[in-house]
């Protein structure tokens, strides 16, 4: 019989480098989280800091990372809950990298991730784990991946853990409405809400995966720069987006049964075709010069 978990997603608004209060305010979500006997709290991408690359004290800010780190280390021994703290941007000598870690109900750290699809305006300030591979890993709630906001638009990284294994993947992201440019805006002012809404259900039903998303949250009106999304949700197959949640700042706590994984993998039988020794997509999108092995 399969086990039931509680998971909270914690759609945080990151006030603009306001750590310690950011801070405090995660931890007092995570402490609720835990008096609903959740197994698993999961926080926003630049959950500390919010996105002001720019901004003089930016770096000085995640030079502190480890004093943060640390701090949710204890809260998880303390709670008996696993926590994703989001991601936490780390500074090593000249570089800035943006990290999720998986800590577990003990305290352990059981898995860590540095994103590794920048999204565009993120490229001259931070360092990407560039050809590191996707890695799963067990945790007390099975075979677990992790992925970081704009990661979620390439089917390839979902792959290579669903090959690993993973059979969870946590998704910290700190996704704007405003993340459109204009002439996708004029379209559609709500286009960055339908490609979550359409790519995070469709992730979990191509890859019988459950997908545990926490976007930031916050102060609504008209798109502009910094208007949240949201909509943190868990989705799983057949019944879809769990919990979902609107732009605000709050929690959402969702409930699973983790024999609907097992059901949908019966039913669409995805990893078990990719097992197959005839699989037929194994294959690399860039063709080498001289190179007869390269597919496209």
């Amino acid at each position: 019989m399969a086990p039931i978990y509680k998971f909270a997603v914690i759609q945080l608004y990151p006030k603009p480098l306001a750590a310690e209060a950011n801070h405090e305010k995660a931890v007092s979500f995570i402490r609720e989280a835990a008096s609903q006997s959740c197994t698993l709290a999961v926080l926003p991408e630049y959950h500390l800091t919010n996105w002001l690359p720019d901004d003089p004290k930016f770096a000085s800010v995640c030079a502190q990372s480890q004093k943060y780190l640390d701090a949710y280390v204890a809260l998880a021994k303390e709670l008996n809950i696993n926590i994703v703290p989001g991601t936490i941007v780390e500074k090593h000598d000249d570089e800035l990298h943006n990290v999720a870690y998986f800590i577990s109900n003990t305290g352990e750290i059981l898995g860590r991730y540095q994103k590794k699809n920048l999204w565009h305006p993120e490229r001259p300030h931070l360092t990407s784990s560039l050809h590191e591979p996707h890695v799963a890993f067990d945790s007390p709630i099975g075979k677990v991946g992790m992925l970081i906001c704009w990661d979620l638009a390439f089917p390839e990284a979902f792959r290579e853990l669903i090959v690993g294994g993973a059979k969870t993947i946590i998704i910290p992201t700190f996704w704007n409405l405003s993340d459109c440019n204009e002439a996708g805006l004029r379209h559609n002012p709500q286009a960055e809400a339908l490609f979550l809404e359409s790519t995070l259900v469709s992730r979990c039903f191509e890859n019988t995966c459950m997908v545990v998303f926490a976007n930031a949250g916050g102060p609504q009106g008209k798109v502009t720069k910094g208007t949240y999304a949201g909509l943190s949700q868990v989705a799983v197959p057949f019944k879809g987006a769990l919990g979902k949640m609107g732009a605000e700042e709050g929690m959402s706590v969702v409930e699973v049964d983790m024999e609907i994984l097992e059901q949908a993998e019966d039913n669409y039988k995805v990893r078990a075709d990719m097992q197959k020794e005839s699989w037929h997509y194994e294959y690399t999108i860039r063709r080498d010069a001289g190179d007869e092995k390269s597919r496209l």
